[in-house]
């Protein structure tokens, strides 16, 4: 399990140097730059602000001193915000949006998981018609216009909750719900799908002749094996939340680092940009390792080094 864990961290940092290379020469093939915006800066200034810079360099040298940097985690200075380096900018933004976060995936795993349940035990009754059809809406609807819809009708005019702003926890609820919605109805519906299929295994029929009770046989039989396709998809989804939270955080006005990187592509900020697509990018490619981590414990049977681990 050691060498299959260390090969897949060894194919991480190479998906994340070919991500950040891609990234670096992606952003210098776009014409312009955050300076040429303001026609009116004279072009003894723009000289001397590409020297400041390293601008002025040939394109390679500027790679690998981006590279040399991100070994060491330097991302640069921001080019429109002056005196910010672009790693205080992420460590200042990520933890509004880790915290977000993290309630929009409680809340999704709970509801998500529950809903599942609830249409898998009552399988083709009124139930699971109702489960399936909120799983239906939260797909259907983005999350930046049910967080519109919400925060019209909720915040404005039945007053429930606060119209926008950070700071209580009142005001987290209506932007984590807004995340949450899309990842509950896929959560909701693999555990449907997958408890149905389960169910109708010979052992969960020789449980239930058995005499074990209905939550029993849930929590024992079913819900261990239902929720190994949840795991999977908990890795990209955890990342997906994290960084899916840029149009949301700027309908709620909240400051988090899904707010930078929109006002860094307004700027053309292209060191904001490069920073936070790789530090996105490795926050997903840190995520699905953890779930091969998980996966080596919840289900033995994976396949290590091209061997089948024995039940």
């Amino acid at each position: 399990m050691i060498l299959f864990l260390v090969k897949k961290f060894l194919i991480l940092l190479l998906s994340l140097f070919i991500v950040a290379s891609m990234t670096f020469f992606l952003m210098h093939a776009i014409p312009g730059d955050p300076f040429t915006q303001d026609k009116a800066i004279p072009e003894e200034i723009l000289k001397a602000m590409y020297k400041h810079y390293g601008l002025d360099q040939p394109l390679m040298i500027q790679y690998f001193d981006y590279v040399k940097g991100l070994v060491f985690w330097d991302l640069g200075p921001s080019f429109k915000y002056q005196g910010r380096m672009v790693g205080d900018i992420i460590a200042e933004g990520f933890p509004v949006s880790l915290c977000l976060g993290m309630e929009a995936l409680f809340l999704s795993l709970c509801a998500g998981i529950t809903l599942g349940s609830i249409a898998a035990f009552k399988h083709m009754r009124w139930q699971d018609h109702a489960t399936m059809t909120i799983a239906v809406i939260g797909i259907s609807v983005p999350s930046f216009i049910l967080a519109t819809f919400m925060q019209y009708l909720l915040a404005m005019k039945l007053d429930l909750f606060p119209v926008a702003r950070w700071g209580s926890f009142s005001q987290t609820i209506l932007p984590a719900i807004s995340l949450s919605a899309l990842p509950m109805a896929f959560i909701a519906r693999l555990t449907r799908s997958n408890m149905i299929e389960i169910m109708q295994q010979d052992y969960i029929q020789t449980a239930k002749a058995k005499g074990l009770s209905t939550v029993q046989i849930a929590i024992k039989h079913v819900l261990r094996n239902a929720l190994l396709p949840v795991i999977t998809y908990l890795g990209p989804l955890t990342a997906s939340i994290l960084t899916g939270s840029f149009a949301v955080e700027k309908i709620f006005g909240i400051p988090g680092l899904g707010q930078w990187f929109v006002l860094s592509i307004t700027n053309r900020d292209y060191t904001v940009i490069m920073g936070t697509t790789i530090f996105y990018s490795a926050l997903l490619m840190l995520c699905v390792f953890f779930v091969d981590m998980i996966y080596c414990f919840v289900d033995p049977r994976i396949q290590l080094q091209g061997k089948t681990v024995p039940l």
